[in-house]
C-alpha cells in the first residue's frame, strides 16, 4: 500500500509560482508513474505532468507545457511540481496519484484517471487575478 501527502497548495496572484510536494510511504517498487493532476472547479480532474520512476521521463498537458516542472527526489520518495506564471485557470485542488506500471509514459487524460491505483487528498490551489 502507497500513502501520498501532498503540501504546498496555497493562494497567489496571476504570475505568481507555487512549489507542490508529494511525499510518498510505502512500498513503491518496481516501475511507476508519479502523477499530478488538477480538478479546477465544477470541471472535471486532469493530468498536469507525469514522471516515471527509473527513466525519470516527463510529460505534461499542454496547458503546463512552459510554465511547471515536475521532478522527484528518490531519496526522499518525493515528487514536486514547480508552477510558475499561474493564471486564474490554474485553480482548482492538485492530487499526487501513483500507476504501477512498465508504460514509461505517464496518462494524463481525464479518462486514465481510473488507470491509477493510489492518491493522495489534495492540496487547494487559488490563483486570483
Amino acid at each position: 500500500q502507497v500513502q501520498l501527502m501532498e503540501s504546498g497548495g496555497g493562494s497567489v496572484k496571476a504570475g505568481g509560482s507555487l512549489r507542490l510536494s508529494c511525499a510518498a510511504s510505502g512500498a513503491t517498487y518496481g516501475g511507476h508513474c508519479m502523477t499530478w493532476f488538477r480538478q479546477p472547479p465544477g470541471k472535471e480532474r486532469e493530468g498536469v505532468a507525469g514522471i516515471y520512476s527509473d527513466t525519470k521521463r516527463t510529460n505534461y498537458a499542454d496547458s503546463a507545457e512552459g510554465r511547471f516542472t515536475i521532478s522527484r527526489d528518490d531519496a526522499k520518495d518525493t515528487v514536486y511540481l514547480q508552477m510558475n506564471n499561474l493564471t486564474p485557470e490554474d485553480t482548482g485542488v492538485y492530487y499526487c496519484a501513483v500507476r504501477v506500471t512498465w508504460n514509461r509514459v505517464c496518462p494524463l487524460g481525464r479518462t486514465e484517471t481510473e488507470l491509477y491505483d493510489f492518491w493522495g487528498q489534495g492540496t487547494q490551489v487559488t490563483v486570483s487575478s
